[in-house]
């Protein structure tokens, strides 16, 4: 019996291990932009430098930022008055920003452009009185900077079941947009129930789910069908990292996990596996998918081909407040 591949690749016989390394992977320029702002400013300015929330939702980049003096805080009053707080990629409300400068703090904000695209919606749309459906995750930071754009105008949907509950004027424009890093096959199944039920419901002017999550989406939906086995490098938290295990197990992937690093895997998911497909959420470095590469090399997992589905060239200036340190 032969397994089937993407194509380009060579058909194996099913004695052989192979690894498939889906890309575009890892880093999106939205988190390489976050991460480089919280970098530039320790150069600048040293250590402590403040994060508000996580600057990204990776345990690794996290821990290593903290032990090069990133200070992360819950809100704007746990930061000293006057010190330099950085807001994280996943954007903030205004009523954090009004915190941050009654405090006199002085701020960097790396919120993802993408991000900010969508907060600039809700604020048009709110000044046209209408009525917004926000489809996410309840409880994500990204929501709710978004949601606190015009929270009289927001209402949350975060599942198919949510529909039902949703109350909207009569005779008012109803719009939604959507959280950034959902699964896209996910929030369109959401979008259908929505306008079965309200007819009149309109599309925001453009896609809200960023390039980087709908590609990496594609990547393993293209490799899933072939994989045993499919390991997602990412965090709990990272929102777009659980989706591509999702996504995973929904093309056919016979299982998907989802780790931090190469030691949280457990051999036993490897026994009787010849196909491993590897994949990595946004926020997530490439050190972290080479660690699990040369753990797989050591259980025979040696031939690792590609399986490519689009070329990302996106590049982010940097956060005002950074810049003339890199120039």
């Amino acid at each position: 019996m032969l397994a089937r591949y993407h194509k380009g690749m060579a058909v194996l016989s099913t004695d052989q291990k192979v690894v498939y390394l889906a890309s575009p992977r890892g880093y999106c320029a939205g988190v390489d932009r976050a991460v480089q702002a919280v970098e530039e400013a320790l150069a600048l300015h040293g250590a402590p430098v403040y994060v508000r929330k996580e600057i990204v939702h990776n345990r690794h980049v996290v821990e290593t930022l903290a032990e090069r003096g990133v200070v992360f805080v819950g809100e704007a009053d746990e930061v000293p008055e006057g010190a330099l707080l950085i807001f994280s990629a996943h954007g903030i409300s205004p009523a954090v920003r009004d915190l941050a400068a009654q405090r006199g703090l002085r701020t960097i904000d790396a919120t993802c452009p993408l991000v900010t695209k969508v907060h600039q919606e809700v604020k048009r749309f709110a000044r046209d009185d209408c009525d917004i459906l926000l489809i996410g995750h309840e409880g994500h930071e990204e929501v709710e900077g978004t949601a606190g754009e015009a929270p009289e105008h927001v209402q949350l949907v975060d599942s198919v079941k949510a529909v039902d509950q949703i109350q909207v004027r009569e005779g008012v424009k109803l719009v939604w947009v959507s959280q950034t890093t959902l699964s896209v096959d996910e929030t369109m199944e959401i979008v259908t129930k929505l306008r079965e039920r309200f007819p009149q419901l309109q599309d925001p002017p453009s896609d809200d789910i960023c390039y980087a999550t709908q590609n990496r989406q594609v990547a393993v939906k293209a490799m899933a069908p072939d994989c045993d086995l499919v390991i997602v490098v990412g965090s709990r938290n990272s929102s777009n990292s659980v989706r591509l295990v999702e996504v995973a197990l929904g093309a056919g992937a016979k299982a998907a996990y989802l780790v931090d690093y190469a030691k949280d895997i457990d051999p036993a998911w490897l026994d009787g596996v010849r196909s491993v497909g590897i994949s990595s959420g946004a926020s997530v470095p490439e050190i972290l998918v080479q660690g699990v590469l040369e753990m797989l090399a050591q259980h025979g997992f040696a031939d690792v081909q590609q399986v490519v589905t689009a070329q990302e060239t996106v590049v982010f200036s940097l956060p005002t407040g950074v810049r003339a340190s890199r120039r």
